[in-house]
């Protein structure tokens, strides 16, 4: 598939540009229908929810907010009413508002006046939801109220509708983030064209992702938040898979391969990776189905939908790009080094070599140091508070926080989230005199009964985020609500979200233990051990927790928001922990599958741990943390997405990436492996013939001229095996294929000399291990006749990191 998209480059171009268009057509067509479902079946505020739809059926749009503050006198002065009238005059004149209720009109106006006078508040009932207004009438009414205002009349506006006027341009994080990884791509490159391919990738699956939810949105419920999640996810992954296959696609032809045949390769063999990677991160977001939630569903779609898209892309419109690029997907320099000195030899990085070297000689400094690290992180979790963010977190300078801070102090903080209490036929006077006399209870108002159902208003003396709400409600419902026999239910919007963080909480330990199992099972599959995949579950809930911790700290506790321009500190939407945990499982097993990969390889070939580990960790670690800061800048981009929920996703993403990649990968890991030893590959013997085969690699081709019909083999390997000082060493040599599989096993004479059989001419890897020193490996090419190959092993100790 690779060859034949490398071939018809220009087909697959148009094929992909055709879609992206032809989708972008229909999506600006059809416009978008997101839906936020945060109501839970068997719940309180569900069944008072379904109680108010039979009230009033016909519920008109989106209600938003003007409120005023005079700095002297009273909001009833005729200088205040001389400015505000007219304009809420003209707002309730303007094509898309239904109705505007101020406080100078009839008797409920009065009570939307505080009792000092010199705050007061109006009301906009849109004809539509907030989705559904056109952008320019809001901003229409934003102009025209704060127009009223004066040095001594400050005017701010509140709701769903207005807070769209503040969000950023559209697809600001977005660019800010793919900015930020092509400087870093540029730096691991150094060749433009090589830096646009992962950011033109992973744009083409993102934006068709984006469309493709746009257009779903019309089927079923998928909510405002999914399609932020999903590019974000989407901008991170596809740029970092299809960094996996360039970097492998360049190394093939710095050592000597034709772009073709390197485009080939690399798909083969790093595309089949970035399909496994694709799959488990799908299957992480498909934990989410666990929780059962309706407004999960939308997000798994959007997100699983764009990771598809994304990996598509990867392993078809890549190589379409590869060919069009030909060799100018090495740099200049790159190209004028293979002219002038021929293909580069295989080396391990010397930085990358030097600390996988540090972490073999002191494993148990490194894991103590980075358990220690970890934990300090992890310790904000434990007062981690599930909840909802409102316009009270916006950022100070924003007039939907103004209007929030304004209602709260003429209202007190319970306005901005009032309680319904939705009682089935008419309210028992026991029942309004009991939530009257609740603890936490500032104003209760009960409306007359309409359709058989009332409806009893009730203002906390509370904000909607404080734990004390959270209180109150469980009072009314467990303390004040029974005794007096009524069939009542708490909802609105405050409840609503109350139990929305109660469900997710109570079902959190099923959906973590769901996706830890999954995780645990590929991997023991993949890698034949039972030991690998335990510790990949405890490095994934080190990491989880060390994230929600520095969540915790920074949305919760409030530690640099205002620095950071995200707003005011609340609880941890309720929603996001599922998420997350989704996309970091995700991630964690695309580094964990690409880190330890190498290393079982490796100890195919020499059965030697030490050495597996070493050489894992040095040909990866670099690749992996380049991947993880390209993502931790796409992530923390999100901070500019004018969304508390985005900026929330986007900053614990980060976190997560840079301690799973640079502390648990890097460090964690590798030092558990070396103390585990030779038991990280321990698999019994009873369930390695039960599981099934699963490789990520290519299969392998057999040698020629393997199976000989003489039933003798074709050539020989010998030679000796030495120090370097010349002494002979007793040790065992084994000849593997390239794939690992063994085809010859012996053991070196007193003088050191050994014969391995070779079943035809090829590529082979010889090993060869002693104890009390190093082993080591090294490919062998073998013609027509016999090779003679010597091999030099070093004492314990003086190990080169490189070989």
């Amino acid at each position: 598939m690779a060859r034949w998209c490398y071939r018809h480059r220009l087909a697959v171009l148009l094929l992909w540009v055709g879609a992206l268009f032809g989708l972008g057509f229909a999506g600006s067509a059809a416009g978008t229908d997101y839906a936020n479902v945060f109501s839970l079946p068997d719940t309180d505020s569900k069944r008072a929810y379904d109680l108010m739809e039979k009230a009033f059926p016909e519920r008109a749009g989106d209600t938003d907010t003007v409120v005023w503050r005079t700095d002297g006198g009273s909001v009833r002065d005729d200088a205040v009413r001389s400015r505000i009238e007219p304009a809420l005059a003209e707002i309730a004149r303007m094509d898309g508002v239904g109705q505007v209720a101020g406080p100078y009109t009839g008797e409920a106006g009065v009570t939307q006046i505080s009792r000092d006078g010199r705050i007061a508040y109006a009301q906009i009932t849109f004809t539509q939801e907030a989705n559904a207004i056109p952008k320019e009438l809001v901003e229409d009414v934003v102009d025209t109220a704060r127009a009223a205002a004066d040095d001594s009349l400050q005017v701010e506006l509140g709701g769903q509708a207005i807070a769209r006027t503040q969000e950023p341009p559209q697809g600001t994080a977005e660019l800010v983030g793919i900015v930020a990884a092509a400087i870093v791509l540029f730096l691991a490159f150094g060749s433009l064209f090589a830096m646009l391919l992962p950011i033109v990738v992973a744009v083409f699956g993102v934006g068709l992702g984006m469309l493709a939810t746009m257009m779903l949105s019309h089927v079923t419920n998928v909510p405002e938040v999914a399609p932020l999640l999903g590019s974000l996810i989407g901008l991170g992954v596809g740029i970092d898979y299809a960094l996996f296959i360039v970097t492998r696609h360049r190394r093939g032809i710095l050592r000597g391969g034709t772009p073709e045949d390197s485009a080939a390769t690399a798909l083969n063999t790093s595309g089949r990776a970035v399909l496994f990677a694709g799959g488990t991160v799908c299957i992480a977001l498909a934990g989410m189905l666990v929780m059962n939630l309706r407004f999960l569903d939308g997000v798994v779609i959007a997100t699983s939908l764009t990771v598809v898209l994304s990996v598509l892309a990867a392993i078809t419109l890549l190589p379409a790009l590869l060919g069009l690029l030909g060799m100018r997907v090495l740099s200049r320099r790159q190209r004028r080094g293979l002219a002038a000195t021929g293909p580069e030899p295989e080396e391990a990085s010397g930085l990358a070599a030097r600390w996988s070297t540090v972490v073999e000689r002191r494993p148990r400094s490194v894991a103590l140091l980075a358990v220690v690290v970890m934990a300090a992180l992890a310790v904000p979790v434990l007062s981690l508070r599930l909840g909802a963010t409102d316009q009270g977190n916006h950022q100070e300078s924003q007039t939907t926080r103004q209007a929030y801070d304004l209602l709260a102090e003429g209202f007190g903080p319970g306005v901005n989230g009032p309680l319904q209490v939705v009682v089935e036929g008419a309210a028992p006077e026991a029942l309004v005199d009991g939530i009257r006399g609740a603890r936490g209870v500032a104003q209760v108002a009960a409306a007359p009964e309409v359709n058989g159902v009332t409806v009893i208003q009730v203002v906390p003396t509370t904000s909607p985020q404080s734990e004390a709400t959270d209180q109150l409600i469980d009072r009314l419902r467990d303390e004040v609500i029974p005794p007096t026999g009524a069939e009542a239910h708490v909802g609105g919007v405050t409840a609503v979200f109350k139990d929305f963080a109660q469900v997710t909480g109570d079902r959190l330990p099923y959906f973590v233990g769901t996706i830890i199992a999954l995780g645990f099972l590929l991997l023991l599959v993949a890698f034949r051990s039972l030991v690998v995949p335990l510790t990949a579950a405890v490095m994934n809930l080190i990491a989880a927790a060390s994230s929600f911790g520095v969540l915790v700290a920074i949305f919760q506790w409030g530690w640099g928001t205002e620095l950071l321009g995200i707003g005011k500190e609340g609880p941890i939407t309720a929603f996001l922990p599922v998420i997350m945990l989704s996309l970091l499982f995700g991630l964690s097993m695309d580094y964990q599958v690409f880190l330890v990969s190498r290393m079982h390889e490796e100890w195919v070939h020499t059965k030697d741990n030490a050495r597996a580990v070493r050489v894992g960790l040095a040909e990866t670690s670099r690749v992996i943390n380049c991947a993880a800061l390209i993502m931790i800048c796409v992530f923390s981009a999100f901070v500019l997405s004018g969304d508390m929920e985005g900026a929330m996703a986007g900053i614990g993403l980060a976190a997560a990436v840079a301690l799973d990649a640079f502390i648990l990968r890097t460090a964690l890991v590798p030092a558990a492996m070396h103390l585990l030893g030779n038991a990280n590959w321990w698999l019994p013997a009873g369930l390695e013939k039960r599981l099934p085969h699963l490789a990520v690699e290519p299969s392998e081709e057999k040698p020629a001229r393997e199976n000989d019909p003489a039933g003798g083999p074709s050539s020989v390997v010998h030679g000796f095996i030495r120090t370097p000082d010349g002494e002979p060493v007793v040790a065992s040599v084994t000849l593997h294929t390239r794939g690992g599989r063994q085809l010859d096993r012996v053991t070196s004479l007193a003088d050191g000399s050994y014969v391995v059989a070779v079943p035809g001419p090829g590529t082979y890897l010889l090993s060869a291990s002693a104890g009390g020193h190093g082993a080591r490996a090294r490919q062998v090419a073998v013609g027509d006749g016999p090779l003679v190959y010597d091999v030099e092993l070093v004492a314990e100790g003086e190990v080169d990191p490189v070989n």
